[in-house]
């Protein structure tokens, strides 16, 4: 069902964007196209009545320069005039009467009749060129005229009228508009191409992660997206396969947290629970029970403490209210402090904890003293917690270049290869079945990367985890 959603959704997005994309441009296509057509045809006809009037107006110049004394001194004039007329092959010259009717035409077909156009009463009238362009009264055909007044001595005997037809000009405007259009049909099935292209290798492609992206968003933690493209969008996708991982990674380790954590708490409260009823319920009075009982509800009190105090310094983390009191500071000296704490508690255990200075006094650093002493106390508590079945953590302090080096390594099974890369993050706990809330760790790295220094864990040679603390004496 979500398949056939995301489909349709994409379907759509495709429509869309083809709409608001082709649209625009068919939309201007068009207007392109008329606008020319419009220009082109106002071009031609134009061109054409501008040199059928200026033959007009040097053909009436012409005849008129004769001096005339009757009337068949005009028409000899005229009628010579249309015999040699060299553009017989194109162009129809015609005299007209103050009647409008036709007296000499070079084509001979025509005398006697009147053409009925408006150019030859404009030209009467007004004594001047006037021109005509459309169907001709006679015949039908799409023509252009020209008619010229010509007068003598202030006096209009006739008309010059040139006449041509349209049909090879609309044949040549029809050609010309239909090669733009060709012109336009070809760059519009280029932006389809282009655009169906962009669509299948870049719209839908984002629309599919986008949709990923938001079945992570809505809690479908783990998905993964079919990594079938290249460049930058398989980055992308790359990028965002990684995210859902870790998202899910992160979300499994909460579980596991909360989870840890609420067995955690259990234990501690169901002993001091238990022991505290059993002392109230106990008439006998016997001290060493009393004294057994109170040592347990203390250490389980101070567990729960411990775990308290993690929490709230994991909660500080995370709103970035994790800060340092800044001050000089011995670290040797804490970090025996630690040692000396830890190993009369590792010593009631069966664990032996050695510690190496390299026979030296270094100088103090600059750092948080109690943050640092929490640092110590936590690893030494995680070696005896995880390898104290090796019943030996060796500790030890150095100084190499610039850093303070602190090593403690204990003798247990070590770390599992494939879980190293991710001990430090918070509330991971791995394969352990020590008791921990799982982000001792993660605080401890924490602190140690605010004084610029590095915080790492490995496996030993010959077996054991070694946990190693570099802190710069120089800031």
């Amino acid at each position: 069902m979500k398949n056939m959603k995301s489909t349709l959704q994409i379907r759509g997005l495709r429509q869309r964007w083809v709409v608001n994309t082709i649209m625009p441009v068919l939309m201007m296509v068009v207007l392109t196209v008329c606008l020319f057509s419009a220009s082109v045809t106002s071009y031609y006809f134009s061109t054409m009545q501008n040199t059928l009037r200026s033959k007009a107006k040097a053909g009436a110049d012409f005849v008129t320069s004769y001096s005339l004394n009757n009337y068949m001194q005009y028409y000899q004039i005229a009628n010579s005039y249309a015999e040699g007329f060299e553009d017989k092959d194109r162009l129809e010259l015609q005299f007209l009467n103050g009647a409008g009717q036709i007296q000499i035409s070079s084509y001979g077909l025509t005398t006697g009749t009147s053409p009925g156009t408006s150019d030859i009463q404009e030209a009467v009238e007004t004594g001047d060129i006037a021109s005509f362009r459309g169907r001709d009264p006679q015949t039908g055909e799409n023509i252009m005229s020209v008619s010229c007044p010509l007068s003598f001595n202030g006096r209009t005997v006739g008309i010059m009228r040139y006449v041509t037809s349209l049909q090879q000009v609309n044949r040549q405007i029809l050609i010309s508009i239909l090669i733009v259009i060709l012109i336009a049909v070809v760059c519009i099935a280029m932006v389809v191409f282009s655009n169906l292209l962009f669509i299948n290798n870049v719209v839908e492609p984002v629309a599919e992660v986008s949709q990923a992206a938001k079945r992570i968003s809505a809690g479908s933690y783990g998905i993964q997206v079919e990594n079938r493209y290249s460049d930058e969008l398989a980055e992308l996708v790359d990028n965002i396969n990684d995210m859902s991982l870790k998202i899910s990674q992160s979300e499994k380790m909460k579980t596991e947290f909360i989870s840890s954590v609420s067995h955690e708490l259990r234990t501690p409260l169901t002993a001091i629970n238990g022991w505290a009823e059993t002392m109230m319920e106990d008439t006998s009075g016997d001290p060493e029970q009393q004294r057994r009982g109170l040592g347990i509800i203390m250490k389980e009190s101070r567990r729960l403490t411990n775990m308290v105090e993690e929490l709230l310094e994991f909660s500080k983390m995370e709103d970035g209210r994790f800060t340092l009191s800044v001050e000089q500071v011995d670290l040797q000296a804490e970090f025996e402090d630690a040692i000396y704490t830890y190993r009369e508690l590792f010593k009631q255990e069966g664990i032996e904890l050695t510690y190496d200075d390299g026979g030296e006094l270094y100088e103090p650093i600059t750092g948080d003293p109690e943050r640092l002493k929490q640092v110590f106390c936590n690893v030494l508590d995680n070696a005896a917690k995880h390898g104290g079945s090796g019943k030996r953590i060796d500790a030890s302090i150095a100084r190499e270049g610039v850093y303070l080096v602190i090593r403690v390594r204990d003798y247990g099974p070590g770390v599992p290869a494939q879980e190293l890369p991710f001990v430090k993050q918070k509330f991971y706990k791995g394969s352990s079945k020590a008791r921990g809330s799982g982000i001792g760790l993660a605080v401890c790295d924490e602190i140690v990367r605010l004084h610029n220094g590095t915080f790492d864990i490995g496996n030993a040679e010959g077996g054991g985890a070694v946990v190693t603390i570099r802190i710069p004496t120089t800031n």
